[in-house]
């Protein structure tokens, strides 16, 4: 799990795909703090897990899904990118819950200054967007940012200095791609509703109540 508070940003060494797949080498220095292999790293939100470690970084495998959910196909060497390590038991919850799971990817329409802050305006599919809510979060590339704005072809977020500066999402520019996650609870709502309240009703005239019945629909949740 992640919160969404970028560490560092890296770049890339190396992106080797073939097909579908590959695998990613990441210049970085703060992230590799305590880091072993099989530990989780955010990379544009992106999670991937450690096979090895170097001096000066680390590598990660690259699976099908990972390419063709997200935007990591599209980077080259010398790219920069976010990291974030996996939350510390112990940490601060600065952000919110990133699980480091893509829904998809948006692209950016336009960046606006306003006098401190920059308004980015990014466009994706409905099927990211039924989940977006104004005042809500969402994760652009491993960032957590508040949603300000949504509509039916696009939403907007306000980028603060510090988070300008310290990712790299100010750094792109209309035309760009963006990895985007949801905020996870909307997703879970969504299931619980559609959860068949009639096929509860029907087992329960059937038979009484059982720990075996109780069992078998906690599962279905």
């Amino acid at each position: 799990m992640f919160t969404g508070i970028v560490e560092e940003l890296g770049k890339i060494r190396s992106l080797s795909v073939y097909g579908n797949s590959g695998k990613i080498s990441i210049i970085a220095k703060k992230v590799l703090e305590n880091t072993k292999i099989g530990d989780s790293i955010a990379v544009n939100g992106i999670c991937l897990t450690v096979v090895s470690l170097l001096p000066d970084g680390f590598t990660a495998d690259v699976m099908a899904e990972t390419i063709r959910r997200s935007s990591l196909g599209q980077l080259k060497s010398g790219d920069y990118v976010n990291l974030e390590r996996a939350m510390a038991a112990d940490g601060r919850f600065g952000g919110h819950i990133v699980a480091g799971h893509i829904d998809g990817t948006g692209v950016i329409k336009s960046l606006e200054k306003e006098e401190n802050a920059v308004w980015v305006t990014i466009e994706t599919d409905p099927g990211i967007l039924k989940y977006i809510i104004e005042k809500g979060s969402i994760a652009i590339d491993g960032i957590s940012l508040t949603v300000a704005y949504v509509d039916d072809r696009c939403f907007k977020v306000s980028v603060i200095p510090h988070t300008g500066e310290e990712t790299t999402l100010l750094k792109k520019k209309p035309g760009d791609a963006v990895n985007l996650e949801n905020d996870m609870i909307g997703k879970y709502v969504e299931k619980l509703m559609n959860y068949s309240s009639s096929e509860m009703l029907e087992k329960c005239e059937k038979s009484t109540i059982t720990m075996e019945m109780l069992n078998e629909f906690e599962s279905g949740f």
